[in-house]
């Protein structure tokens, strides 16, 4: 069966995205490398646009509105990260957003979100469904949905995130044996993984999630979609998908090794390790992957491991908590 998203279309949204999305470097740490005993590559999304690699999807999407449709608008739901990438977006190419968030996202997503322009309609996480509330939006205005993850150009868009990787990596001469990516509906794991793999394609590519929010891992398991357990509770509001999407899972199952899951003092560990060591600040969402690095959850020993901090919007107080842990 034919991919819905290939590595040509990763390429394609890189073309689109050149000057407009940042380049983020990709970097090391000595006390990182010493620590498990290999080369680490740390990919930091968090000096993305917006504070997340959000951006590259959502722009990839609205850099292909007609003029028509610019004129509509578009909407989109989000915990923050999504909300943020896609306001940014529609600011670049001149049409409102939309954006439907959880009364309980974290209020510098919230206030980010609107600093960029769009409107937010707030919903309950817990009694009302965000999906429904956008398609109801959009079919009452006719503007365009921009899913956060399923959708083909949000895939690609993200994807370039594992093209940068290769091609940063085969500049400094190293081949990339596996790459650990945040999952919440698994556009950045699979975009990752098409984007990488056109440069080291038997590079082994892993979601990481939190503990009951590990949807993608028991699903490439059982072989199906499967959901999590209503009233699971996690810091990473960015990681929180019901389930893996109808285009993102097929492309699971062809691209991704196995799921890693994290758990809550994993996760603080290593947004306190970022801190510390990397003077970078990473959300909790955005250190799973690094939190899974750091708990072993990966053989490390003598190979080289990208990793993506996925993003760096944590709420001021939540942050400082987490920081004063240690």
């Amino acid at each position: 069966m034919a991919m819905a998203v290939t590595g040509t279309d990763v390429e394609a949204a890189a073309d689109l995205l050149a000057g407009k999305a940042v380049m983020t470097p990709l970097i090391t740490n000595a006390a990182l490398d010493t620590l498990v005993g290999g080369r680490v590559l740390l990919k930091p999304e968090v000096l993305q646009r917006t504070g997340s690699f959000k951006f590259r999807g959502a722009y990839n999407r609205l850099g292909r509105l007609t003029a028509e449709e610019r004129a509509r608008g578009v909407v989109a739901w989000s915990s923050g990260n999504h909300a943020q990438g896609v306001a940014e977006a529609a600011r670049l190419v001149g049409t409102k957003a939309t954006i439907v968030m959880p009364a309980d996202a974290p209020a510098i997503k919230v206030a980010g979100t609107r600093a960029l322009g769009a409107e937010i309609v707030f919903y309950d996480r817990f009694t009302e469904d965000r999906e429904a509330i956008g398609r109801e939006l959009c079919a009452r205005t006719g503007a365009v949905l921009v899913p956060s993850y399923d959708d083909v150009h949000i895939i690609a868009g993200q994807g370039t995130v594992g093209l940068e990787i290769g091609r940063q990596a085969a500049a400094l001469g190293l081949t990339v044996d596996a790459c650990l990516v945040n999952c919440s509906g698994g556009g950045l794991a699979t975009g990752t993984a098409l984007g990488l793999k056109r440069t080291f394609p038997e590079a082994s590519v892993h979601t990481t999630e939190p503990e009951g929010f590990d949807d993608m891992a028991r699903s490439l398991v059982a072989g199906e979609r499967l959901s999590n357990a209503a009233g699971a509770k996690s810091s990473c509001d960015a990681l929180l998908s019901p389930n893996p999407g109808t285009i993102t899972f097929p492309l699971a199952q062809a691209l991704l090794g196995p799921g890693l899951v994290v758990n809550e003092a994993e996760v603080r560990a290593a947004m306190r390790f970022a801190a510390s060591n990397l003077k970078l600040v990473v959300e909790p969402g955005g250190a799973a992957a690094l939190a899974a690095l750091l708990a072993g959850k990966v053989e490390t020993a003598g190979r080289t491991i990208a990793v993506v901090l996925s993003g760096g919007n944590v709420d001021p107080a939540f942050y400082a908590q987490v920081l004063a842990e240690a």
